[in-house]
């Protein structure tokens, strides 16, 4: 019988178009999900410390041990991992064009505001979309924090797939030839395997 390895995103438990395929709420979809999973021999699930920490940060009061036993909370060994020098320059690329166009709207923005009435609602209306813009332009699409690359790390070195309804990531993750799940696709694989 073959081990599947599959590494858990956050995303899977907090994202709500992916967590109502487990629960209602944070708390409710992960104990779901390790309910299911509790019959599963033949599925290892892992997830990054750092990662374990942000979910449950959204799971109030946390899920008794006998649960969270169940995915294996191990850190990529940084010290011993090789990531393509491609992928670093390609990042490297990405960010700086991302800084560029998030400049251009905070530009577009600052001239808007010199034409606005100058009525503090009005000025309040374009700082809200200059956060909307310039968050899209920055940070989606993108891995865009150390929880994102502990996810790399480990579903590489593990061989693993990536369980993720984050864009971004899986952008990244099919850079480095690591096979990516959909929440849907996760939870088909938990319904049909015995």
């Amino acid at each position: 019988m073959k081990v599947l390895k599959i590494v858990l995103d956050t995303s899977l438990f907090v994202n709500p178009d992916a967590r109502y395929l487990f629960g209602q709420t944070p708390k409710s979809a992960f104990s779901n999900f390790l309910d299911a999973l509790k019959s599963k021999k033949n599925i290892h699930c892992y997830i990054p410390p750092s990662v374990y920490r942000e979910l449950m940060k959204f799971v109030e009061g946390g899920l008794p041990s006998q649960k969270t036993i169940l995915i294996n909370k191990k850190p990529p060994s940084s010290y011993d991992s090789a990531i393509p020098a491609l992928f670093v320059y390609e990042f490297i690329e990405e960010f700086r064009m991302r800084i560029n166009k998030g400049l251009r709207i905070g530009e577009k923005y600052s001239r808007k505001a010199l034409h606005a009435s100058g009525s503090n609602t009005k000025e309040e209306e374009i700082i809200k979309h200059l956060r909307e813009e310039y968050r899209v332009a920055l940070r989606e699409g993108i891995i865009d924090s150390k929880e994102d690359f502990d996810l790399l790390l480990l579903a590489r070195e593990l061989n693993a797939h990536l369980a993720t309804s984050d864009s971004g990531l899986i952008e990244w993750a099919q850079k480095l030839g690591i096979p990516c799940l959909s929440a849907q696709e996760l939870k088909e694989l938990l319904s049909n395997c015995a």
